[in-house]
């Protein structure tokens, strides 16, 4: 190396060229092998992943195991998912048997057997319809679990349950106008020189936000009943056609149940005590209809009962009753194609953050997705419920 000023320089000249900024890479985690089994509960004809969101996820170089007649309820077929790429099984026990296990419905005990220990499980929960024995089986299998109910963004909103909610409130509207046209022949909606149909929905959450547009659309009478107010100013917001809303006073639900063709329960808290009594019902026209949707979280109305597509319907009182805890499976394939426009983000948003283990360190809104890790009971108020040891999860995760 050339030096015209004789300074003296431990360095050569390569050492002082410009060199390429070396980044930290992040260290992403194994591709997970996926299974989607056949749901066996409840009729259910909904399923988390399309043929479409298959291919993507096997061209990200995830491995994909679906029990054969999993997508038959949603009209995909499993020459569909065998073409996008997906392993096609007879066997439920190797679907089950993945490191991530995509659920609509929860596994039932027998099914919980063939999880693999240590797994991640992502389902609803439909906590009305648990109990105690079903979180241990989970616990002693050491599983990752993860319910539809506490999935939220980085805007602190339950996404999943605010995507199935739409389709829910639709899904009640337009299913109440079949069963009124049975009962009684009446057409749910407004026609010049005839009264509309009344309609009262309690809840003005996601699920009562869609159910009340519905029923304007269609030109129906609406009344929401709610206990927040924000929840009550918010659909006055949404709602092109101003809407009569009210605090759940008893008195004024009575009188406004005395009059309804169409009740929609879509209550979004879990309530142990249900809002309509007995009595209440007593008092509704005979051939009106309830719709109880979020009856798998707590029952909205007390005669409710919990039905499936084979039977939706009972009628008590002279009133028909409707309790399908899966109401969007009357429309599946739309629902399918939601979900799993749903979890295809989500499964690649897992990818890029460098595996679920990662996401749980980094993203809050991972872990209270969980209510469940590594076999630990992480959510509190299913502890409460259920009389299970609590562990914090932040405690759990370093």
């Amino acid at each position: 190396m050339s030096n015209p000023g004789n300074i003296f320089t431990p360095f050569t000249e390569e050492d002082l060229m410009p060199q390429e900024e070396k980044l930290e890479v992040v260290k992403k985690g194994k591709k997970f092998s996926i299974g989607i089994p056949k749901e066996t509960c409840l009729n259910e004809r909904r399923t988390c992943i399309t043929p479409d969101a298959v291919q993507v996820l096997i061209n990200n170089g995830h491995h994909i195991t679906i029990e054969a007649g999993a997508g038959q309820g949603s009209f995909f077929t499993d020459l569909q998912y065998s073409d996008s790429g997906a392993k096609i099984t007879e066997s439920a026990e190797e679907a089950f048997g993945q490191d991530l296990v995509l659920k609509i419905n929860p596994p039932t005990t027998e099914e919980i057997e063939y999880l693999k220990c240590g797994s991640y499980l992502i389902s609803a929960l439909q906590i009305n319809l648990r109990d105690q024995h079903y979180f241990k089986k989970l616990g002693e299998k050491k599983i990752n679990a993860i319910a539809f109910e506490f999935i939220s963004d980085e805007y602190k909103q339950l996404s999943l349950v605010r995507l199935i909610g739409e389709i829910a409130g639709n899904i009640a509207i337009l299913y109440s106008s079949e069963l009124l046209a049975l009962s009684n022949g009446l057409m749910l909606g407004g026609i010049t020189g005839v009264r509309p149909t009344e309609v009262v929905i309690i809840g003005a959450g996601i699920v009562g936000e869609f159910a009340t547009k519905a029923a304007v659309g269609l030109g129906a009478s609406v009344k929401i009943f709610d206990n927040s107010l924000s929840k009550l100013r918010r659909i006055h917001s949404l709602v092109d056609s101003r809407v009569p809303t009210s605090i759940i006073d008893p008195k004024e639900l009575s009188k406004s149940l005395r009059r309804a063709d169409v009740v929609i329960g879509a209550f979004s808290k879990w309530s142990a005590q249900p809002i309509v009594t007995e009595e209440m019902v007593q008092n509704m026209k005979k051939g009106s209809v309830i719709i109880d949707v979020t009856i798998d979280n707590g029952k909205v109305i007390e005669t409710s009962e919990l039905t499936d597509m084979e039977d939706p319907y009972i009628i008590k009182h002279g009133v028909i009753h409707c309790g399908l805890p899966n109401l969007t499976s009357k429309m599946p394939r739309t629902t399918s194609k939601a979900i799993s426009n749903f979890f295809l983000s989500y499964l690649l948003t897992y990818d890029d953050e460098g595996g679920f283990e990662n996401m749980l360190v980094r993203r809050n809104e991972m872990k209270d997705s969980l209510y469940m890790y590594k076999g630990r009971h992480t959510k509190k108020m299913i502890c409460d419920r259920f009389n299970l040891t609590y562990h914090d999860i932040n405690l759990l995760i370093f």
